[in-house]
């Protein structure tokens, strides 16, 4: 059994990776740390086991195992160094941190103390996603050139979003380092190849300290573009994907959640007329997939790789917007 300390309460899904690590059989919560003891200690004796106030006092038990890390994503990579460094096995929502300087800083040590590190990136499990990796796979679409992605939702106008998601100091960034995580990474997923330069806008509809409203530009040595859409401020605004290619397109989510491609590599219909393609049920989640590389002694390659391109082009998406110019790559700081 793989017992597991809860680090922080702070995010809104927080309480989804409690539940699955309930729900999984070789799994079960151990103990809470929390930034916020008040939050920390109402949700320990919710899970009725013990609260620390004092986050190396967690670690330092023998009996547990990993960590499941929902703190500000400011606070990242002090408290996954203390995790790794303690030989805590680690389960993290995204963004891993909101510099490469700092993701490079936990991976080191996570590496060093033979530490299993899972990012939540949980829309690479699903079936649209599966599927689509599979027409590119067959070259249905021909040469990629053109990758769009979109999701967006009303927190901000609409008042659901805790409070301290629009904090600067705790986020590091607003809509498009929270949920355009998203978007984010399967855009760099369908364009097979790290982008190399980023310009980013962000608005500011409901005067947040953080935007609420943003869009990206990935660009490539191929000649592909990547669109990368977010927001806090729309009702009704369907999670949206497509891929176009010389050979064909295929579009998801407009705004039925069914897959339609049409392709004149395929041949038959698929040339003629848009086909719905069928999406297949879901793998298993980045959470289960966690436990099985602790139990297996693997580890999380492509999910790890990803990660740190979203920090990558997240970081260079603010530093985008924030001076108004295009950001290449190679110009972070590693």
């Amino acid at each position: 059994m793989i017992r597991i300390g809860k680090i922080s309460y702070w995010h809104v899904h927080a309480w989804d990776y409690t539940k699955q690590a309930q729900e999984h059989p070789g799994t079960e919560m151990a103990a809470v740390w929390d930034e916020n003891p008040e939050r920390g200690q109402a949700a320990a004796e919710k899970l009725g086991v013990p609260f620390y106030a004092n986050l190396d006092e967690m670690l330092q038990r023998d009996d547990i195992d990993a960590v499941i890390v929902d703190a500000p994503t400011a606070m990242h990579q002090e408290v996954m160094v203390a995790a790794a460094r303690a030989g805590k096995h680690i389960f993290t929502e995204k963004v891993v941190a909101a510099t490469l300087k700092e993701v490079n800083v936990i991976l080191d040590e996570a590496a060093k103390n033979n530490v299993k590190l899972t990012v939540s990136l949980p829309r690479l499990n699903d079936g649209y996603t599966l599927a689509i990796r599979d027409i590119l796979e067959k070259g249905l679409l021909g040469k990629v050139t053109l990758v769009r992605a979109r999701l967006s939702h009303n927190g901000a106008t609409a008042g659901w979003l805790p409070e301290h998601f629009y904090s600067l100091e705790e986020c590091r960034g607003g809509a498009l380092i929270d949920l355009g995580c998203h978007p984010m990474y399967l855009t760099r997923l369908f364009l097979n190849e790290m982008p190399g330069e980023v310009s980013a806008h962000f608005g500011y509809v409901t005067g947040k300290q953080v935007e609420d409203n943003a869009v990206a530009l990935l660009s490539g040595s191929t000649g592909a573009v990547g669109i990368v859409e977010a927001g806090f401020v729309n009702n009704h605004s369907p999670f949206t994907i497509e891929v176009h290619g010389t050979d064909g397109t295929l579009m998801y989510g407009t705004p039925e959640s069914k897959l339609l491609l049409r392709s004149s590599a395929a041949g038959g219909e698929w040339t003629e007329q848009w086909v719905s393609y069928p999406i297949p049920n879901a793998r298993e989640s980045a959470f289960h997939q966690w436990v099985g590389h602790i139990e297996n002694g693997t580890s999380a390659d492509e999910n790890i790789s990803l990660a740190v391109d979203l920090t990558k082009l997240m970081e260079a998406s603010n530093l985008s917007a924030r001076e108004h110019r295009a950001v290449r790559i190679d110009e972070l700081s590693e």
